[in-house]
């Protein structure tokens, strides 16, 4: 099949086009600016076009000789998006109709069943959206999903932060309400098989995950994967929907233009109606992914070793994990000290410095600041400064390095060690050797800690005001060593 995917920059888009490419299909990535797809590891393997979803002429050229449309645009950031959404829709629409394309398939929200409330206005653009798109001439798979799990997606990173940053919390009554969240990787799932389904289809289809929870139980349940304390959580009548925006606008890096429409929507109820969806798109193999896993999956690149890739990774191997081009705010709080020096000495002498770091070496900085972080680790049942390192010059991939672990190593370039002290959260130091450009080397240091709960934020901010001590005189003591050894 010939996709073209409206959208390839945004959070599903820049998923969907590797799952659409590893399916057989040919991928067309729409975006007002290509060079914002410079960073997908998959660039080289689509067609790219430039097209504005508001500009007739780019979106006609956009769709021209392809067989599914896919729309994944929305403009919940600006203060007219349901007046932009309207129009874009109508624009696809009758392009779509025009150039002879056999299917559209759109991703919507779950519309809630009638409780007395007029919809959100998110909600309400989202099925406006959908509609004009079935009755567009052109069949229409509109899928409807409610909370989608995964590190990236706006509904996610709310919870996500949430819950990190707030062991107790006061909320609305909206908490108790019932909600059908789905992994990212089952919405990519249908929406990949949606393309080829038999059949003339014209209809909307709900998609949740395999549990109905309340969004209580989601952030406990959040709070018991992610290894936190149980959050208490307080619920009380008077906070409406616009104040509880302008809360989680305050206490979570999420945009207040994504937050408010958002959280408006969460007052509604949102549980798939039925399950004809497995009618055309039978469920993934091994079925759907129940919540807590997908919440796994969602924070499994800050467990696992990999995490100072993270932020250049163009396709990650899971969908749920973080990509590179999602937004700042995304993926989770991710503290960094970074310094960097110039020196005249060779890479191949600044490397054996480097490698010998620890042990009987020392750290290069401030040595009676180590040796009571030692002792404060060892008191509170910690490795300590005590373990030391095998051998004085080399060190090896998994092996103890003080309160460290070698985590990866690449002679005489990069060393990254992974802290095995007791911390309220996770750290790696990374070290690494460049040649210069016009002679000598430069020495980059990277400290990364993810906090855990509120007491890793706190830990964060309480040590610091240290680090220009610390981690600047590592950085200069280490280069001018090299110098000295030269």
């Amino acid at each position: 099949m010939r996709c073209v995917v409206f959208g390839a920059t945004g959070y599903i888009g820049g998923r969907l086009v590797p799952a659409l490419l590893a399916a057989g299909h040919q991928v067309r990535a729409v975006a007002r600016d290509p060079a914002k797809l410079s960073g997908f590891g998959w660039r080289d393997r689509v067609e790219v076009v430039r097209a504005d979803v508001t500009d007739a002429a780019t979106v006609a050229d956009a769709v021209r000789g392809q067989d599914v449309v896919y729309y994944l645009v929305h403009s919940l950031t600006h203060r007219t998006f349901a007046d932009l959404d309207r129009a874009a829709a109508h624009l696809v629409a009758d392009a779509a109709l025009a150039a002879g394309v056999s299917r559209i398939v759109y991703l919507g929200g779950i519309l809630p069943r009638r409780d007395g409330r007029p919809l959100s206005a998110h909600l309400a653009s989202r099925a406006e959206v959908g509609r004009i798109l079935r009755e567009s001439g052109v069949p229409t798979v509109e899928l409807r999903a409610a909370v989608v799990l995964g590190s990236g997606s706006a509904s996610f990173e709310m919870l996500r932060y949430l819950t990190e940053n707030l062991p107790v919390m006061i909320t609305p009554r909206w908490v108790h309400n019932r909600i059908q969240p789905i992994a990212v990787r089952d919405v990519l799932h249908y929406l990949v098989g949606a393309a080829t389904a038999p059949g003339r289809i014209n209809d909307a289809f709900d998609i949740g995950g395999p549990e109905v929870l309340t969004y209580l139980d989601m952030l406990r349940r959040y709070a018991a994967v992610a290894g936190l304390r149980r959050r208490v959580i307080l619920v009380v009548p008077v906070l409406t929907p616009w104040l509880s925006a302008q809360w989680v606008n305050l206490v979570t890096p999420v945009p207040r233009a994504l937050a408010v429409p958002l959280v408006e929507s969460l007052v509604h109820e949102v549980v798939c109606r039925d399950r004809s969806i497995a009618e055309i798109v039978p469920d993934p193999e091994g079925g759907l992914t129940p919540y807590d896993r997908a919440v796994e999956r969602a924070l499994r690149r800050i467990r696992d070793a990999d995490v100072p890739t993270r932020w250049s990774d163009a396709t990650p191997g899971d969908p749920s994990e973080p990509l590179s081009s999602d937004p700042t705010w995304s993926g989770g709080s991710v503290y960094t000290d970074v310094r960097e020096a110039r020196t005249s000495a060779d890479p191949r002498t600044l490397w054996e410095v480097v490698e010998a770091i620890g042990g009987e070496t020392g750290w290069y900085s401030f040595p009676l600041a180590w040796s009571v972080r030692g002792w404060i680790d060892r008191l509170s049942g910690g490795v300590g400064l005590r373990r030391g390192r095998r051998d004085p010059r080399r060190l090896r991939v998994g092996e103890a390095l003080d309160w460290w672990r070698v985590e990866h190593l690449d002679p005489p370039r990069s060393l990254r060690l992974r802290a095995e002290m007791r911390l309220p959260g996770q750290a790696w130091l990374e070290l690494r050797v460049d040649p210069a450009s016009n002679g000598g080397a430069h020495y980059r240091q990277r400290a990364v800690f993810v906090p855990r709960g509120l007491a890793g934020h706190l830990y964060w901010k309480a040590v610091a005001p240290f680090h220009a001590l610390v981690f600047g005189g590592m950085t200069r003591n280490i280069t001018a060593a090299a110098e000295r050894a030269e």
